[in-house]
C-alpha cells in the first residue's frame, strides 16, 4: 500500500502547499481513483486536447513540412488566435452588467 492511502490527509497538505508553486503540475495531474482507469484517461484526453498536446505530437509525426505549409499554418494559427482573441473581448463586454445603456433618451 503507498504511503498516501495509508494518510491521506498528509497527501492533502502536501499538495495544498505546493499548490502556489507547482499550479501548472497538478492542474494537469490525473489521479486515479477506486481503480477507475477509463475515467481517469478521459480525463486525462480532455487536458490533453485542451492543450493541443495532441496536435503537436501529431505534427511531430508528420516528418517534413515544407517551408510554405509551415507559413501557411503559422498565418492560419496567428489569425485564428487574433479572431478568437476578439471574440473573448467582445463576448466580454456584451456580458458585461455594469455598463451604461446606449439606447438612453
Amino acid at each position: 500500500m503507498r504511503q498516501w492511502m495509508k494518510y491521506p490527509e498528509i497527501f492533502r497538505m502536501k499538495i495544498n502547499m505546493s499548490a502556489g508553486k507547482h499550479f501548472r503540475f497538478i492542474s494537469r495531474t490525473v489521479l486515479v481513483k477506486n481503480n477507475d482507469i477509463d475515467t481517469a484517461l478521459l480525463l486525462l484526453h480532455r487536458i490533453m486536447r485542451e492543450d493541443k498536446i495532441t496536435e503537436k505530437i501529431r505534427s511531430r509525426m508528420n516528418g517534413y513540412e515544407p517551408p510554405f505549409m509551415k507559413r501557411n499554418r503559422l498565418s492560419f494559427e496567428r489569425c485564428k488566435r487574433l479572431y478568437n482573441e476578439e471574440m473573448e473581448r467582445k463576448v466580454k463586454l456584451v456580458l458585461k452588467k455594469n455598463r451604461p445603456n446606449p439606447w438612453l433618451r
